[in-house]
């Protein structure tokens, strides 16, 4: 395995760097003071404008849907170091170059699975970024980590499909931009346990969807929102199926690896804009008669950090190398180890740096309190540690049974 960079991803990731540093680094605070003013307020989920600006400047500077091979040209382990730079400003850099989940892995979905004239009506305008989309899988009544939980209903009724059941955590649906859902639920209950599962495409203006509200994290409401769902028989073609009948769980399998690589990758990224802010701090404050970065309780968190972030970044740089030489499938055990390690090493690491602030670091002057809930939210995210831990033992067993 070789990890040193191409020429074309050292010229991306340089051109990314730049961009974060010149365009999205300062465009921060006037996302922030955009936002902040319309907190509480109907207009909490409108997008800033900045980020439309960033958007174009970001296709001006070539750094577009990189994340998708077939499009970008990059491999898996080429874009890599580009989603970390992303990750320094994991709100607003990875949308500016179209990078952002829940789309990346439902243009991916659509990209493998949609037919020509559901990639035409909605994979086209997602990769333009002139739409958005959200995927619909978790449920409030059972444990979604197992996908075959599932309750909601999707029964067809001629050459319609009727859709009932109750979402929530939808990522992106508070946006009014996000025009499709990629939505999972149960054709066939007494099929096969694996089999029993499909995903359709519902636009979100069809009748008998009802948003509920927009669920916070750790009380923050992200402006495209994380959303409670009721559809309450809402019909759609049949056409609108996505892949075939009782193909739902293994497009959710192949449609959720990828997106846990790009959220390690990211999360290296944060943890690093997390170490150079406690280095920083660790250098201009003063106790106890000399600098904390001189005090060896600091220094053991900062050498901690690095350490761990290295770990972090070699596992996930080789799974994206498996991913490229033999698929997502072959990639398992590492796609499940690193959705593990990413998120709890960038959690220790930002909790260093927001130790290292002391009270500074739990406001919101500081993005280090956002950025630990983000890290957080992510030990849930695209399945829960517990799950993956689960089939990494599985087939650790396996290779020994």
């Amino acid at each position: 395995m070789d990890f040193a960079p191409s020429a074309a991803a050292q010229d991306y990731t340089d051109r990314m760097r730049a961009f974060l540093d010149e365009a999205v680094l300062p465009a921060e605070k006037v996302y922030d003071a955009w936002r902040e003013e319309r907190r509480g307020t109907s207009a909490e989920h409108e997008l800033p404008p900045v980020v439309e600006e960033l958007k174009s400047e970001a296709r001006d500077r070539g750094l577009w849907n990189l994340f998708l091979p077939d499009v970008s040209g990059l491999s898996n382990l080429e874009y890599a170091p580009v989603a970390e730079v992303s990750g320094w400003s994991p709100v607003i850099a990875p949308e500016a170059i179209n990078c952002q989940a829940p789309d990346t892995g439902n243009m991916e979905t659509l990209h493998l699975f949609g037919t020509t004239e559901q990639k035409q009506r909605w994979l086209e305008p997602l990769l333009a970024g002139e739409i958005r989309s959200a995927f619909a899988m978790t449920e409030p009544a059972v444990a979604s980590s197992d996908a075959t939980n599932i309750t909601t209903s999707i029964r067809r009724e001629g050459d319609e499909y009727v859709i009932t059941g109750k979402k929530w955590w939808i990522s992106g649906a508070a946006d009014a931009r996000c025009r499709i859902f990629i939505v999972m639920g149960k054709t066939d209950p007494d099929a096969a346990t694996h089999r029993q599962q499909s995903m359709v495409l519902v636009p979100r203006d069809t009748p008998g969807i009802t948003i509920t509200r927009a669920l916070p994290v750790f009380g923050y409401q992200d402006q495209h929102g994380h959303c409670e769902i009721e559809f309450n028989d809402v019909r759609v073609p049949v056409e609108n199926l996505l892949g075939e009948e009782g193909g739902g769980f293994a497009i959710a399998q192949a449609r959720l690896g990828p997106g846990r690589i790009h959220h390690c990758m990211r999360l290296i990224g944060m943890a690093e804009r997390a170490l150079d802010a406690m280095v920083r701090r660790a250098n201009e404050r003063v106790a106890f008669g000399r600098p904390l970065s001189e005090q060896g309780v600091v220094r053991e968190q900062i050498a901690e950090s690095r350490i761990e972030i290295e770990q972090a970044r070699l596992l996930v740089l080789k799974t994206a190398w498996l991913i490229d030489n033999v698929g997502s499938r072959g990639a398992a055990t590492e796609i499940a180890a690193i959705k593990v390690v990413c998120p709890r090493m960038a959690c220790a690491v930002i909790d260093r740096a927001i130790q290292v602030h002391g009270g500074g670091g739990v406001s919101d002057d500081f993005p280090l309190a956002s950025a630990y809930a983000w890290a957080r939210a992510l030990r849930l995210a695209d399945g829960p540690d517990e799950v993956h831990l689960r089939s990494v033992a599985r087939q650790e067993i396996k290779a020994r049974g």
